[in-house]
């Protein structure tokens, strides 16, 4: 893990944008065909938006969640195409990983147009982040990160996110899991606490006066 940039080289949050208490909802490792429509479900029930952080395997092998995705107005983004750890990769290898992805994106969903690519286990070098620019993606990170994916239980997962919130946050959540991790987990009840989680977080942030909104677009 030669070379890590400092997060704070890395945009973790857009409290900087607006005086707005908005808040940012992000998903990492879908999409995935167990989790992922629970995901969107809750979404689509409390009206709001959110990001996908999607791996190229899967878009390639679900093309439709992709549209689904696009339809319902969320940005889908790119996690690169087989969540390698690019720290320890040559650079043309962070090259393949991020331009196929997007590609894939593309080729899953004409209308979708990634602006944004988050490193996989949150790990920033120069090369990624020169690869991630000449790409024509905005690097981002996280500011609040309730380890979603470690199955802590929904309360934790929730007092998590409400504990770190601030105005401008970006929350870091996973609908699906990384290649090779498939033996770790079970499809039916892979994100069934992050999903439950979802839906009682968002009508609370509501009621402390946060607005769930899309990604700035800031060019």
């Amino acid at each position: 893990m030669k070379g890590l940039v400092p997060l704070s080289a890395v945009r973790r949050d857009y409290a900087d944008v607006s005086a707005s208490r908005c808040v940012y909802l992000t998903f990492d490792d879908g999409p995935n065909p167990f989790c992922t429509p629970d995901v969107l479900d809750v979404l689509t029930q409390h009206r709001v938006p959110a990001t996908f952080f999607v791996i190229g395997t899967y878009v390639t092998d679900q093309p439709e969640l992709i549209r689904r995705m696009i339809a319902q107005g969320h940005e889908v983004a790119n996690h690169t195409m087989t969540h390698p750890d690019l720290s320890r990769c040559e650079p043309a290898v962070v090259h393949d990983e991020v331009l196929t992805t997007s590609k894939a994106i593309r080729s899953a969903c004409p209308q979708a147009s990634p602006r944004h690519m988050r490193a996989p286990y949150g790990l920033w070098t120069q090369a990624v982040l020169a690869t991630t620019a000449s790409a024509g993606l905005t690097a981002l990170h996280w500011s609040v990160d309730p380890r979603d994916w470690s199955r802590p239980g929904v309360d934790r997962i929730v007092n998590s996110v409400l504990a770190a919130v601030r105005p401008g946050a970006i929350v870091l959540l996973h609908d699906g899991y990384p290649p090779g991790e498939e033996r770790l987990c079970s499809d039916a009840t892979l994100r069934d606490q992050t999903v439950m989680a979802l839906s009682h977080l968002i009508p609370v942030l509501q009621q402390r006066g946060f607005a769930i909104r899309p990604l700035p677009q800031l060019h």
